[in-house]
């Protein structure tokens, strides 16, 4: 004759907590390697308010030349960009990431045109953004991060960095630089106005023309 022996209170206990999670269906949490990683946060704040709002104060596309805008709508587009810059800053120092000042001359220039809105937008054209020099991901080092965000570009899985023209080392984050070009012109590093053409080069001297042209006259 076999007994068998009763289980054990604490076993008892793990039995009814069974049966109660099955009968009311409810999961039992399991820890993997994946539910424990957290996705990485956004490489910079969400700008989509900035757009919508530049988009009503855009006269660049229009051909009525009277249509300015309401400087409360150019004021209110240069605070959504100061403020999205503000968080970028406040971000990289809670982060520990070194911010190389540049994000201080950009802020205090977008709030001065809170405080004195244009009447009118001077950005730089959509052409003149598409036809920035594209780095290739494989010429970026580990090292190259952007002097707006502070992010690695590499960090991106599909970095889309742009080159501006006034200097080689001058490279950004195409979706950090755009918008500050919606407002304005200039290089955020060395405030070079890019909107200005280089000037062509001068015409030779009077005299070296008449001189060329007596040379070429008893040649």
């Amino acid at each position: 004759m076999s007994f068998t022996s009763a289980p054990s209170p604490a076993r008892s206990q793990k039995l009814t907590a069974s049966m109660v999670l099955a009968e009311h269906s409810i999961p039992t949490q399991t820890t993997s390697s994946s539910a424990a990683q957290q996705p990485p946060p956004p490489r910079r704040p969400d700008l989509s308010t900035f757009f919508s709002a530049f988009s009503q104060i855009d006269t660049s596309e229009t051909s009525n030349a009277n249509a300015l805008p309401i400087p409360g709508d150019v004021a209110a587009a240069y605070r959504m960009l100061a403020e999205a810059l503000e968080r970028m800053r406040s971000d990289a120092q809670s982060d520990g990431r070194e911010e190389g000042g540049i994000l201080e001359g950009m802020i205090e220039q977008l709030w001065s045109g809170v405080e004195r809105p244009p009447r009118e937008v001077h950005g730089l054209a959509r052409d003149f953004i598409d036809t920035l020099d594209r780095i290739p991901k494989k010429a970026l080092k580990a090292a190259d991060t952007c002097p707006i965000c502070n992010n690695p570009f590499l960090e991106d899985p599909y970095p889309l960095v742009v080159r501006l023209p006034c200097h080689k080392s001058h490279i950004f984050d195409l979706e950090c630089i755009e918008p500050w070009f919606k407002l304005n012109t200039t290089c955020p590093l060395d405030r070079k106005d890019l909107a200005k053409k280089k000037a062509p080069p001068p015409p030779p001297p009077k005299d070296e023309e008449e001189d060329g042209e007596y040379d070429e006259m008893f040649a």
